[in-house]
């Protein structure tokens, strides 16, 4: 008998995986707040006595030399990778006892990295399932994309190989259980499912269903932007990094935000949107813990600027720095928990005025916000694919750098749903701007009346 015990990180899309025979466990691609794999082992009442890495992560800060370290668990790695820390190196071929029951076999499966490894899980010798990291995923492949264009075209090409590998050497009643592909930017398309098998997949996954050259001109023609922040975490995990330091943040007073926002670090607000529009701390910026905060601040914060969180509880602030230090934020700079009232120190809070996309066609058809500006902050694809007549568009995490190409005038912002709209109109207002956030989804742009057309049009 064994157990797999899947880990999910939904906020950054990503599953680890605890895996047992009731004594002995292994792990695959534990993430960086290690305490929660630590309880899986503990309730399971089992043993880690192994670690794998399926790649040098693109996405988060892997938790598994820390691990490995706080365990005394092997930590196995692919030889090719040039980590800076000891580890056991694993090759192509070969197998890992595990305990008498399981096994491991590692298998070269390039194409999300250059040296990414599947791993093929075996209960009493015979194959159960294969963790798949970023390279089979469910319905979809890990992007290739990452390591910069000019590896491109190799690694998309290795992947289409990658993935017929496994299908051809996998069981077909065997599950797959993937990293990536869960909402992450790493999934070259947005996966589907929970659950799914090597037969599963021949049957509906691109990568096996279509001709190589197919393959690879779908991938690339859909791929879009991924998060800043990548670009700093495989440095960090070929470092070897260490557990993160979750303890409280140093307490800011009213003064003491006031002046962090006139030095021009960030102080952010992790309330909802709502809650932010009704009342803030003028400067603060919108990033509500009940979205995708970790991507979407990591991906637009100049690295390294001193942060302070703003929460109701404390208990706000902790997750706040539990999702940051996943992607490598590892402490803040202060933080403050209550109510906007406390935070000015008296003075009246900030308002953001909201709207609907009604109330933008209508202000829009009256003529009611003379030199109105309509910015979209969505990507490019979202974009392309349909967006407002008359719109700027300018994607939310570039928007900082592009400040000075906003028109002049009221600008009403607007994104799929209303969380990135939120966010940016909350830089904006803190660069001066006289802002409406439509915290609306897009889908109901065009039922309001509002005038479509797409990219191609």
């Amino acid at each position: 008998m064994y157990t797999v015990q899947p880990i999910d990180t939904s906020t950054l899309g990503d599953r680890s995986y605890l895996v047992h025979d009731g004594t002995t466990a292994l792990v695959v691609d534990p993430q960086r707040d290690i305490d929660r794999v630590l309880e899986a082992a503990r309730e399971a009442g089992v043993r880690i006595g192994h670690v794998f890495e399926t790649h040098i992560h693109n996405d988060y800060v892997t938790g598994g030399h820390a691990l490995a370290q706080e365990t005394g668990a092997a930590y196995h790695v692919n030889a090719e990778d040039p980590v800076d820390f000891e580890r056991m190196p694993v090759s192509d071929g070969e197998i890992v006892d595990v305990s008498p029951v399981l096994a491991v076999r590692a298998i070269a499966t390039p194409g999300h990295t250059h040296t990414h490894l599947s791993y093929e899980l075996r209960a009493d010798g015979r194959p159960v399932g294969v963790f798949t990291g970023g390279s089979l995923l469910f319905g979809s492949t890990g992007r290739p994309d990452l390591l910069g264009p000019e590896h491109t075209d190799t690694l998309v090409r290795a992947q289409y190989r990658s993935a017929h590998r496994l299908a051809g050497e996998i069981p077909e009643d065997a599950e797959i259980f993937p990293t990536h592909g869960f909402g992450s930017f790493c999934s070259s398309t947005q996966a589907e499912g929970v659950s799914s098998t090597i037969a599963h997949e021949k049957r509906v996954n691109p990568v096996l269903t279509s001709s190589e050259a197919d393959f690879v001109a779908d991938l690339l023609a859909g791929l879009d932007a991924y998060p800043a922040y990548y670009a700093h975490m495989a440095p960090a995990n070929l470092a070897g990094p260490g557990a993160p330091d979750l303890t409280p943040p140093e307490p800011a007073d009213p003064a003491e935000l006031r002046s962090r926002i006139e030095a021009g670090e960030w102080v952010v607000d992790l309330r909802s949107r709502t809650a932010f529009a009704a009342g803030h701390l003028p400067g603060s910026l919108s990033f509500g813990l009940d979205g995708s905060f970790a991507t979407y601040l990591g991906w637009i914060i100049p690295w390294g600027t001193p942060l302070t969180l703003l929460g109701e509880t404390p208990e706000q602030i902790e997750e706040a720095q539990r999702e940051l230090a996943r992607i490598g934020i590892d402490r803040s700079a202060g933080g403050a928990t209550g109510t906007p009232e406390e935070w000015t120190g008296g003075r009246p809070p900030g308002v953001l005025p909201t709207a609907s996309f009604g109330d933008l066609v209508e202000a829009r058809t009256e003529g009611r916000d003379e030199g109105m500006v309509v910015l979209d902050v969505r990507r490019d694809l979202e974009w392309s694919e349909s967006h407002l007549l008359g719109a700027v568009h300018i994607p939310l995490h570039q928007l900082l750098r592009r400040m000075d190409e906003v028109p002049p005038g009221r600008v009403w912002v607007h994104c799929g749903s209303g969380y990135r709209a939120t966010a940016a109109a909350s830089l904006l207002a803190a660069n001066g701007r006289d802002v409406v956030a439509v915290n609306d989804e897009f889908a109901n742009a065009a039922q309001a009346g509002a005038v479509l057309e797409s990219a191609a049009a």
